[in-house]
This record gives structure tokens, C-alpha cells and sequence, in this order.
């Protein structure tokens, strides 16, 4: 029995990993990248043991009208959902599979003048209280009160969170409590000004922001490469950062959406989307495994990638999936890499960082400090290709290798040494890790 499951009812345990949420905040340390590698996923469409390659974080988008129906007054009645959904054999799966769960509290279901402080705090209680940490049947680490409330106002967002978050307290102080997609000041309809929470401090415990690398918005929705200075991509980020660290200091930054689309299929002849302009697919696997290296190097917490599958849509979002009708696209095979890669490895300090020209970021290993990891590319997105001189590495180097786009053993990379004990490397836009031992 793990949490109040038994393991045989799923077939064997993998990657059993049940770590205290926030322990590397707590204790001043960055996270273990095992840690902070997430992936946006769907209550019934998530298969877990395809994706256990890239992620042990998922973060589920949970829809509160299921619970309660189109009027919050109503009792939810968990387990079950009022659509026929059982939450303790859905969410019991992931957990003894060794997932750990964000839970979005998705309100749009639900008209925003149908809440109550009363409903809104009974339903927090009764969710905090079934699903929490301290329950019989431990199933969430962390919840967020809403995911993008474009629905309500900033007004009626703050009672919503200030009660329900007061509800969550009371049902089970171990859930932690995150905010709805915020940022600074009214950027668009789908984030919430962050001031509108001045105040509510006490009752945050994970800062959540959603940021997209857009170059351009409707009608290409283009996007670019992450380190690209001229976007607001990273800058979204630092603004909520600095709002943290003036409001509510010691407190996670989380990343909860972002990522790339990748499609094999011509844009729409017709509509919104017929001017739609997506990556190839080896650009969103070399983005996105930049996307998260460039994250663990700010004072981010968390990042979770949208999203886990897509069905080839030539549109907004409708190609962002690692998997593509469940078959792995080159960028699941770059995440998965990362993440064994750096699965026990957290950042440590940048080594180069060059706009234009190089970064090269080092990443130490938690249980084996004499162990390094450096992870060296080109900050680009031109399909660049340079020389480059690294510093003398202060360990021995055991082995190098690139970045892959498909299934087996990477490409190892040649390292070179002149006679001051430079490393002479060539590198392009796919990340080279590069292993150290002093």
C-alpha cells in the first residue's frame, strides 16, 4: 500500500518518487531537475506510462463543474463526478505510477455570479479535504484556484481565490495554493492583474504565470526562439519574480504553460488559423529543452510544457504535443533525454551566457556533488552553427553527446582540448551535455 493505493491495482510501480512539495524552496536550493521538468495533461486522455520518459509532474486541468454542476451551491460527492468520472482511480493510477499532481481548478464552467464566499470556501474544504496530502487517499500536492479565469473580473476573482483558498486552509494546510495564471498589470484576457491579490498573501503559496514566445499574435500566432530578446517571453517572467519578491518573498515562481506547435499538415484554407504559422518539429524539441534549461536558470520553481498530445491541427495550440496521436514527435525524445540526462542534477551557475553567440550552464548533481553536468548551444533560431572556447573544466571529462531527435543512443560529441586545457567545441542549436568528475 503507497497513500492509501495498492500498487497491484495498476500493474507495477515505476519511478516511485514521492518527494515533500517546495523542499528545495524551503531550503534555499534550486530543484532537481526530476523536479522541475512538468507537462500539461487531461483528466481522461493522459496515458501514464507512455509519458513517464519525460515527466514525474503533471499538472491536470480539472474541471469544476464536474464536481458540482452548473451551480456551486451543489455538494460534490468524491470520488465520482457527476459525469460518471472516478477521481480516486484516475488520479490513484498516476500516483502509484509515481507521478506527483498540480490540480487547475478550472472555473468556466460555472458563471462567475453563481459564487458565493460561502460556496466557494465548502467547495475548497471538501476538495482539501478528499484530495490533500493528509488525507486517507493522498492523490494532490498542489491546487490552483482557476487556470485562466477569463470570465471574471479582477474583483470577482479575488473573492473567488480569497475564499476558496480560505476553505482549501481549513480542509487540508498541507495542499499547497496556487494562483490562476497571473501577470503585471492587465496583459490579456487570460491572466489576472497580479495586484488584484495585494493582500492575500498568507494565502499563496505558488505564484503561477503562463508565458508563450510570441513574435506576433493573431493572425500568424507565430513564435520564436526562447532567448530571443526582442519577445516578452522571459521578461513576463521576471516581472512576476520581482511582484514576489516585494510581495510575497519565499514563495515559488511556477511556469505552468508554455510551448511550441509543431504540425506535419498545410495551414487552413479559410478561418482564424488560415494565416496560422507553426515550427518544424525539430525546432519545438530544440525550444522547448531550451525553454527549460533557460527556466531553471531564472528563479523558477517549476515549468510545465503545454502539452502531452495533440492531433496534428494546423492551429493556435492544436499542435503542441510531445506525442502526436500518441506517437512520440522528435521533441518527446529531446525531453526524455533532458530529463535523464539531468533527472538528478540541478542548476548551478551559467558558465558562458553570450546573447546571439553561446550559453553553457553548469548543473551539479544532488546526490553525487563531485558530479557535473555543462550544457552548451547556440542561443539562436537560424539553424546556426559556430566554434566555440570553453573554460578549463575544473574535473575530468567522461563523456559528451548531442541533443537527439529520435528513439536510441545519442550522438556522442568529440571533445577537444589545446594545451591550456580549453575545451574546443562546435556547436549549434541542439544542446551538447557535456559529464565532469573532479
Amino acid at each position: 500500500m503507497k497513500n492509501g493505493l495498492n500498487c497491484s491495482d495498476f500493474g507495477q510501480a515505476e519511478d516511485m518518487v514521492f518527494l515533500p512539495l517546495l523542499f528545495a524552496v524551503a531550503t534555499g536550493q534550486k530543484p532537481a531537475m526530476r523536479d522541475f521538468i512538468g507537462l500539461n495533461v487531461h483528466t481522461v486522455q493522459f496515458k501514464p506510462i507512455l509519458y513517464k520518459p519525460v515527466t514525474s509532474v503533471v499538472r491536470d486541468y480539472h474541471d469544476i463543474d464536474w464536481d458540482l454542476g452548473d451551480n456551486p451551491s451543489n455538494a460534490a460527492t468524491f470520488p465520482m463526478t457527476r459525469n460518471g468520472v472516478n477521481w480516486l482511480t484516475l488520479y490513484g493510477e498516476w500516483v502509484v505510477r509515481g507521478y506527483r499532481i498540480d490540480v487547475t481548478a478550472q472555473t468556466n464552467g460555472i458563471a462567475p455570479d453563481k459564487w458565493t464566499p460561502t460556496n466557494a470556501f465548502t467547495y475548497g474544504e471538501s476538495f482539501a479535504r478528499y484530495f490533500g496530502p493528509s488525507g486517507d487517499q493522498p492523490l494532490a500536492e498542489s491546487v490552483e484556484i482557476g487556470n485562466e479565469p477569463a470570465e471574471f473580473n479582477e474583483k470577482q476573482y479575488r473573492m473567488l481565490f480569497e475564499n476558496m483558498a480560505k476553505g482549501i486552509r481549513k480542509g487540508d494546510p498541507k495542499l499547497k495554493i496556487a494562483t490562476c495564471a497571473v501577470a503585471l498589470g492587465k496583459l490579456d484576457k487570460y491572466s489576472k492583474d497580479v495586484a488584484c491579490l495585494e493582500g492575500l498573501e498568507s494565502l499563496i503559496d505558488v505564484v503561477n504565470v503562463h508565458i508563450y514566445p510570441f513574435v506576433e499574435g493573431w493572425p500568424t500566432w507565430k513564435r520564436s526562439y526562447p532567448e530571443n530578446p526582442k519577445i516578452v517571453y522571459l521578461k513576463q517572467a521576471r516581472e512576476i519574480i520581482e511582484w514576489r519578491n516585494a510581495h510575497a518573498p519565499g514563495r515559488p515562481v511556477w511556469i505552468t504553460e508554455f510551448g511550441y506547435d509543431s504540425t506535419t499538415k498545410p495551414n487552413k484554407s479559410t478561418g482564424d488559423f488560415s494565416k496560422w504559422m507553426g515550427n518544424t518539429d525539430e525546432e519545438q524539441a530544440k525550444f522547448i529543452v531550451r525553454s527549460y534549461l533557460v527556466f531553471s536558470a531564472m528563479d523558477i520553481g517549476r515549468a510545465y510544457l503545454y502539452w502531452f498530445n495533440d492531433t496534428d491541427d494546423p492551429q493556435l495550440h492544436g499542435s503542441s504535443g510531445l506525442t502526436r496521436n500518441y506517437q512520440p514527435k522528435p521533441s518527446f525524445y529531446a525531453v526524455a533525454h533532458l530529463r535523464k540526462a539531468l533527472a538528478d542534477y540541478r542548476f548551478d551557475k551559467v558558465v558562458i551566457e553570450r546573447p546571439g553567440d553561446a550559453y553553457v550552464y553548469q548543473y551539479q548533481s544532488v546526490s553525487q556533488p563531485s558530479d557535473s553536468i555543462w550544457v552548451a548551444w547556440s542561443p539562436t533560431g537560424s539553424s546556426r552553427t559556430t566554434d566555440i572556447v570553453l573554460p578549463k573544466p575544473t574535473g575530468k571529462v567522461l563523456k559528451a553527446e548531442q541533443m537527439p531527435l529520435t528513439d536510441g543512443t545519442p550522438t556522442i560529441t568529440p571533445i577537444k582540448k589545446d594545451e591550456k586545457g580549453q575545451i574546443h567545441l562546435k556547436i549549434d542549436e541542439k544542446p551538447i551535455y557535456i559529464w565532469m568528475r573532479l
